[in-house]
């Protein structure tokens, strides 16, 4: 799999990425952690060398898997983690990076990134300056490479960058969920920041594998997604029904040809979560999709079936 690089600096990444908020198992339903091991695993030797993980997955639950199942190959893969809400104290900021670089079994982090924005999920509104600056200090130390935001817009990316290098913005970004394309990515194109997209498959809608009258098991966050919503969720069976003949067309899955597309955007790669081995080897093809310009431009126009019908809240679920 052809690597990209990781905003300015000297990472290179993956352009299809492996996500393990499954990982953690909190939130989910039916994850195995030796199944976790193994997809993993196929993912390294399918090509995907990223794996994207964060302290409260599992709270370090996800991060301790990852460093079982790759610390012998450490050298050829990237971790990228997060630093929750609560945690962007400085004091806090240094002793989560010590506990995630515990629990992932390494010296350092390659992307180290703030969750959500201080003030989220009721946590107290901490100064940027002071967050970037046990940020700057940890990468001075060697403890991580590179540091990225996630859930961020515009206006906070461009106030963070004022105190440090910014190398990446984590949003939710799909075929099915295009925020990010009205507000960040233009800024992202403009000051050469990687675009690592979450729920690149809409938390699994995009593969098809979710019928008309799907319901979710009990536990299961996917329940509150707002492409379930009873009239967003018969647009994008539609949709469904229309993406599929593209796919054919181009011998592979419905969820493959929606990550080929991601990956074509500007700056974009693709996080993408897998269950087992299977899953993840499969994922790893989407690389492999040539997808020309006409291609895209359906691809698009059916995405936009979707996606202009949702409201301008760039959270994903009603939680």
């Amino acid at each position: 799999m052809e690597k990209r690089q990781l905003g300015t600096s000297e990472i290179q990444i993956s352009p299809i990425i492996m996500g393990t908020w499954q990982a953690g198992k909190r939130m989910w339903v039916g994850i195995e952690d030796a199944e976790t091991v193994k997809a993993m695993r196929a993912a390294f030797e399918a090509g995907i060398t990223t794996f994207d993980t964060a302290e409260v997955y599992g709270e370090g639950h996800s991060e301790q898997i990852i460093g079982q199942a790759l610390s012998d190959v450490r050298s050829q893969v990237i971790y990228a983690s997060k630093v929750f809400a609560n945690h962007l104290k400085p004091n806090l900021v240094i002793e989560a990076c010590d506990r995630s670089l515990k629990n992932l079994n390494t010296d350092y982090i390659d992307l180290y990134q703030i969750h959500w924005p201080a003030g989220t999920w009721n946590s107290e509104l901490v100064p940027i300056a002071e967050t970037m600056d046990a940020l700057n200090k940890l990468k001075e130390q060697g403890k991580i490479r590179a540091i990225g935001v996630s859930n961020f817009s515009r206006a906070q990316i461009a106030e963070a960058a004022q105190y440090g290098r910014i190398d990446s913005l984590q949003p939710p970004y799909s075929l099915f969920w295009r925020w990010v394309e009205k507000d960040a990515m233009p800024y992202c194109v403009e000051h050469n920041i990687s675009i690592l997209a979450y729920s690149s498959l809409a938390q699994g809608i995009l593969t098809g594998k979710f019928g008309p009258e799907h319901k979710f098991a009990e536990g299961d966050h996917r329940a509150k997604s707002k492409l379930f919503i009873k009239e967003n969720y018969a647009r994008v069976q539609t949709a469904l029904n229309q993406l599929r003949p593209i796919a054919d067309r181009h011998q592979t899955s419905l969820g493959n040809l929606a990550l080929a597309w991601l990956i074509c955007q500007p700056q974009t790669n693709a996080i993408v979560g897998a269950r087992n081995a299977e899953q993840a080897a499969e994922n790893a093809k989407a690389a492999e999709i040539k997808l020309s310009e006409g291609d895209l431009k359906e691809i698009d126009a059916i995405g936009r079936t979707v996606t202009e019908s949702l409201d301008d809240n760039p959270v994903m679920w009603n939680f």
